[in-house]
């Protein structure tokens, strides 16, 4: 359950704060939508008065200062409470959907080979991201010795969510699959388009370091990928991953279950 409650993606620093004001406010808000005379009488107790009150001179100014609620009062009151649980709900909404693009992220980047690392902290905005460099397609590898590349996601008719979350996502419309490497890899992701095979891997002569960022490329085809394999080299084929956030359902449904 730990990671769903943390406020605004991982930042915990705030997590003691947020949960004191729903504390207190739940603790007004719920007392008062039951009987708001509770909550009225035990806040007249915190008053101090210069004089007690004299019924026979103004009984309004001494039902007030004795805690003592009007119809008129107790409805307004009523309202407020109202409010003030529908703003706590808003609050733990808004928290948990943040945090919910935070585990999405970080999924998506360790399916994608990133390992544990400074970039663990804002993983939307440091650990994963879209390639700065563009279509990696159109290329003839340069290095007699490239390097293989693990894996691919499919994009057509999938439109995996955490894509919408990070940093130059792309777009679902520009791409017919993505691939992922290292963020110091990345310029030398190369794809070669045949006929039979569409061939994916890394310009380079030396292996690509374990990263904890890792930058997705998105790959558009000339022609519709069809029956043709996804292959690195050696005519390896890639393995396919389908990363994604948590939808709602699931998400609420680790809240409850703590799982």
């Amino acid at each position: 359950m730990a990671p769903y409650l943390a406020a605004v993606r991982n930042y915990w620093a705030l997590l003691p704060a947020i949960a004191v004001i729903i504390v207190l406010t739940l603790l007004y808000a719920i007392p008062t939508l039951i009987n708001p005379q509770w909550t009225s009488s035990v806040l007249a107790l915190f008053r101090q008065d210069p004089q007690d009150p004299d019924p026979a001179r103004d009984p309004l100014q001494a039902q007030r200062e004795a805690g003592i609620l009007g119809p008129q009062q107790i409805k307004s009151r009523r309202m407020l409470a109202v409010a003030l649980v529908i703003g706590v709900v808003g609050l733990i909404g808004f928290n948990v959907s943040l945090n919910r693009e935070r585990n999405g992220c970080y999924e998506a980047a360790k399916a994608w080979g990133a390992v544990a690392g400074k970039a663990d902290k804002d993983p939307c905005v440091n650990k994963i991201f879209g390639s700065f460099f563009g279509d990696p397609t159109g290329f003839k590898p340069l290095e007699s010795n490239p390097q293989p590349v693990e894996a691919y996601q499919l994009v057509h008719k999938k439109h995996p969510t955490y894509l919408k979350w990070i940093q130059n996502g792309p777009r679902y419309d520009d791409a017919d699959f993505l691939v992922g490497s290292g963020s110091n890899c990345s310029l030398d992701l190369k794809v070669v388009e045949d006929e039979d095979k569409v061939t994916v891997l890394l310009d380079s002569d030396t292996p690509c370091p374990p990263e904890d960022a890792v930058s997705v490329s998105s790959v558009k085809l000339k022609k519709p990928l069809g029956d043709r394999k996804i292959v690195t080299v050696g005519d390896k084929p890639l393995r396919q991953i389908d990363p994604d956030g948590d939808s709602w359902p699931r998400v609420l449904k680790k809240l409850v279950t703590g799982g």
